[in-house]
């Protein structure tokens, strides 16, 4: 059976944080452990994944160290408070990078994230799309286009790389992929011209 160790005052934390000596590394470890719980409040609240929640959480103890280390922390809040909040921005981080890399096939695909990443001669096209009108006919017109080339593309919108469409959609290399993710764009922007004549 485990017995479970003495939590650590905040003082205790942050001058063994704040010491050079060798034993800074088991103050880090306390101040990690003690606070641990909150990974599962990122699950709970954040609707994260177990990992997504665990890299926050490791995010925002790096953080808090660096801020002892450096005197930023005050001690005007209390460490758990401090912690939480910061643990709380990097939440919000990763909810935002999984919306904007990797959001699901059904939802809308992001035409800014699109721009930044298309080929100038398509870039006109896609740029004009931004309005919430022409929005819902970018996705009239993904559902005309044929199930491979509108799959490419969705894949690609939620950030998936030209290697890693190669190996998810079986083509034989990241150059077929992106040559075939070309064509494809090349369509969707041959319904446009078509449509708008």
């Amino acid at each position: 059976m485990r017995l479970f160790s003495r939590q650590l005052s905040d003082q205790e934390l942050v001058e063994g944080i704040r010491n050079e000596g060798p034993r800074r590394r088991y103050f880090e470890n306390k101040l990690y452990d003690q606070f641990a719980y909150l990974i599962r409040d990122g699950v709970r609240k954040n609707r994260l994944s177990e990992e997504d929640a665990a890299s926050a959480y490791s995010d925002a103890i790096f953080t808090v160290i660096e801020h002892i280390s450096n005197g930023r922390f005050e001690g005007l809040a209390k460490l758990k408070t401090y912690l939480t909040r910061i643990f709380t921005n990097k939440c919000v981080d990763f909810i935002r990078k999984n919306t904007t890399n990797r959001s699901s096939v059904n939802q809308a695909v992001s035409l800014d994230d699109l721009a930044v990443q298309i080929p100038d001669s398509v870039k006109s096209v896609v740029q004009g799309l931004i309005s919430q009108q022409e929005h819902d006919l970018l996705r009239a017109r993904l559902q005309t286009l044929t199930g491979k080339c509108r799959e490419m593309l969705l894949t690609w919108a939620e950030g998936f790389s030209d290697a890693e469409i190669a190996e998810t959609l079986g083509y034989h290399s990241a150059a077929v992929a992106k040559t075939s993710r070309l064509r494809c764009l090349e369509q969707l922007r041959e319904l446009y011209r078509t449509s708008k004549s």
